[in-house]
């Protein structure tokens, strides 16, 4: 999601970010406008954003859908034509079975398409009588030169695209809902993305020959597909995955009685950013470089336990990377010691649970695939 994707905001407290493939939009709404007309850049930058407002109202339905089944949004990514809300399924007192997750899910994503359709109903009802040039059945439907017409059609595209049987889509996820009630989730998602790449493909050659809205409509579906597969991906290794196959073993630790120069000195010769503090056989805290950074320019050479962070999580060989990974959030940590007899046996810090997830995911990927050929 942070490879491709860039933070524009908090909608409701939500991170909203927007995906690389957005960038896709402008640059093909200033191509078609300019093979008809003149480009207006303003115009056509406010077609743009019609579509982005449109999608993220879309989004809120789901996520105001999702918070009714106890469903907490973590961030919500916006593409071109359609979006996709992270929900934190692990706050759920108790998994949901099959038949209410089926139903859960439908409803969560035919809301995106509901609220376009109610929006394009009320934008329909307040343009026809106060805009009389709008003429909201005159093609083409979508046109930075008349945008008040455009309000209406991009919030009935959106409903009508995302009704589309390919996955992210809203017609995907419930295709996908309809696998997982018989299969596992991850290999539901998987034969889900299948049919959206086959269905991309399909629209992208379609356009070559007719409209060329199909192409893009086909291009963004393949990336969104994708990027639901690498998470799909990302999730099965955050379950099955053990901290003992990825924690560090060989770290530096340091003592409270350190001085800030000191610890410095120790981290400049280190590839770690994050430190356990070790007093005997006692773990009594943790420090970062960039604490120990602003402490020398703040106050000046110390000792290590005056700022040390005495508070902090930790964690045992058998534990999932996901159970950690919702230490290293909840509470903003980057380090979580691992411990065995009380005995601190390896680190896990963001940066290297991360890097090892990225690795785990592609060597998953490219033994199914392998598995698959």
């Amino acid at each position: 999601m942070r490879s491709f994707s860039v933070q524009v905001g908090r909608l409701f407290g939500v991170e909203v970010r927007l995906h690389l493939t957005f960038l896709i939009l402008p640059l093909f709404v200033f191509w078609t406008e300019s093979t008809v007309r003149s480009a207006n850049g303003p115009r056509d930058l406010a077609l743009v954003g019609i579509v982005l407002a449109c999608v993220a109202a879309h989004e809120i339905g789901h996520m105001l859908m999702g918070r009714r089944y106890g469903l907490i949004p973590k961030a919500v990514i916006l593409l071109p034509l359609c979006g996709v809300t992270v929900f934190d399924e692990s706050r759920l007192e108790t998994p949901a079975s099959a038949a209410v997750a089926w139903k859960r899910d439908v409803r969560i994503a035919l809301t995106g398409p509901l609220v376009n359709l109610v929006l394009a109903m009320i934008a329909a009802a307040i343009i026809f009588p106060l805009v009389p040039g709008a003429n909201l059945w005159k093609w083409p439907f979508l046109q930075a030169s008349n945008l008040p017409r455009s309000l209406v059609w991009a919030n009935l595209y959106l409903a009508g695209i995302n009704l589309l049987p390919a996955y992210p889509l809203d017609g995907g996820r419930i295709l996908r809902a309809f696998f997982a009630r018989t299969i596992e989730a991850a290999a539901a998602t998987r034969r889900a993305v299948s049919i959206s790449h086959a269905l991309a493909m399909l629209l992208m050659v379609a356009g070559l020959f007719s409209d060329t809205w199909l192409t893009m409509v086909g291009v963004i579906i393949f990336s969104a597909a994708q990027l639901e597969e690498r998470a799909v991906i990302f999730q099965s290794v955050l379950d099955n995955v053990r901290l003992e196959e990825v924690m560090l073993t060989d770290f530096a630790t340091l003592s409270p009685a350190d001085t800030l120069e000191d610890a410095l000195d120790k981290a400049v010769h280190s590839l770690q950013d994050d430190f356990p503090v070790v007093r005997g056989s006692d773990m009594v805290g943790v420090i970062s470089k960039q604490r120990i950074l602003e402490a020398l320019r703040l106050e000046g050479n110390g000792y290590v336990q005056a700022v040390m962070n005495k508070i902090f999580e930790v964690s045992v060989r058998q534990e999932s990377l996901s159970s950690a990974f919702r230490k290293l959030t909840a509470r903003n940590l980057s380090i979580i010691p691992v411990v065995e007899d009380q005995r601190l046996v390896g680190i896990v810090t963001l940066q290297n649970l991360m890097h090892s997830m990225a690795l785990l995911a592609e060597s998953r990927k490219l033994r199914r695939d392998g598995a698959e050929s």
